[in-house]
């Protein structure tokens, strides 16, 4: 053993001084955050609608991208009811430690809370917005209407007659019908089904005129449908024959936008870093590929900027459905 006050150079004595120093070194070190280290296990990603459905089909061309980038994989668990209410309304009782993201839509969390829906907008934290679905005037392939102009010009003889149909009530196929209505000056007629594939189920089925559908439906129903317009910025790849409304006059762009939200006890560093994983997501060139392909349009609404999206959006669709007397 060292004499007290002599420096202790047996090995041992060095061995424990070492670690100790070591072990001091690696406490002062800053540690990952959990945000920063997100994810570091499976993420459950909860779609409040069916299975085959838009959202879940982009769930699912999300999580390929999603294992490749993070290593991790992403649970998709569809949990329809009430038009996605039922899980936007329990949104806030699941765990904010991104465990659990959940997909969202709009106008649904815009509009479904003024029509008794249990949650409010504020509350749904949305955080990444990464496409829309365009709307789409569709008609049946044996339709009479070959140009929007026909539509327009029956519709202008006959106040109130053409029936259109399209998936729910304060949807965006519903508020497209209204927008068209008022800046094409004509009044049609709007019959609500539960669901895109119900709708124009009903329209080959001859018992409405046409549809306020998405461009989606042209890839799932070939040669049985026939688009006159589709409201998206400039002709889309999968229909490049069919016009722009905008081309055509009409200054519509837009449809069903879909996006991620986290209940909102999420951290505003948790926020920023799920945006940032889906981000890149969005800019994976095979991945944006696959979305066009089945009609959707990419976009990509970082969490800095949710806010003025989220303005932006509301203020047009309480417009639209406070004029058709949908809210108050």
């Amino acid at each position: 053993m060292a004499p007290t006050g002599v420096r202790n150079t047996e090995p041992a004595g060095i061995i424990r001084t070492l670690c100790v120093a070591a072990l001091l070194a690696v406490m002062l070190l800053p540690m990952p955050s959990v945000a920063q280290s997100w994810p570091d296990s499976p993420v459950n990603y909860i779609i409040p609608f069916g299975d085959g459905g838009e959202s879940s089909i982009a769930a699912n061309l999300q999580k390929l991208v999603f294992k490749r980038l993070t290593g991790q994989d992403l649970v998709i668990l569809n949990k329809p009811g009430g038009g996605g209410a039922v899980v936007w309304s329990q949104l806030n009782k699941m765990p904010g430690d991104g465990s659990t993201i959940v997909g969202i839509n709009l106008p649904h969390i815009v509009l479904q809370p003024h029509r008794g829906a249990g949650y409010r907008t504020d509350d749904i934290a949305v955080v990444h917005i990464f496409h829309y679905t365009p709307n789409a005037l569709v008609v049946a392939d044996d339709s009479p209407y070959e140009t929007l102009a026909d539509l327009i010009a029956d519709a202008t003889k006959r106040p109130g007659a053409i029936r259109f149909s399209g998936s729910g009530k304060g949807t965006a196929n519903h508020l497209a019908q209204l927008q068209f209505d008022k800046l094409a000056e004509i009044e049609t007629r709007y019959q609500d089904y539960k669901g895109t594939a119900a709708s124009i189920a009903a329209l080959l089925a001859g018992k409405v005129d046409a549809a306020w559908g998405y461009l989606s439906v042209a890839p799932k129903h070939g040669d049985k449908v026939r688009l006159l317009a589709v409201a998206t910025d400039s002709r889309h790849t999968i229909a490049p024959d069919i016009p722009t409304l905008r081309e055509l006059g009409f200054k519509m762009i837009g449809g069903a936008y879909r996006g991620i939200a986290l209940p909102k006890s999420a951290t505003p560093e948790l926020r920023q870093r799920v945006s940032d994983i889906f981000a890149k997501i969005g800019k994976d060139t095979k991945h944006a590929a696959d979305k066009q392909a089945v009609g959707f349009v990419p976009v990509i609404v970082p969490y800095q900027d949710i806010p003025d999206f989220m303005a932006a959006r509301s203020a047009e669709y309480h417009s639209l459905a406070r004029n058709a007397g949908l809210i108050e």
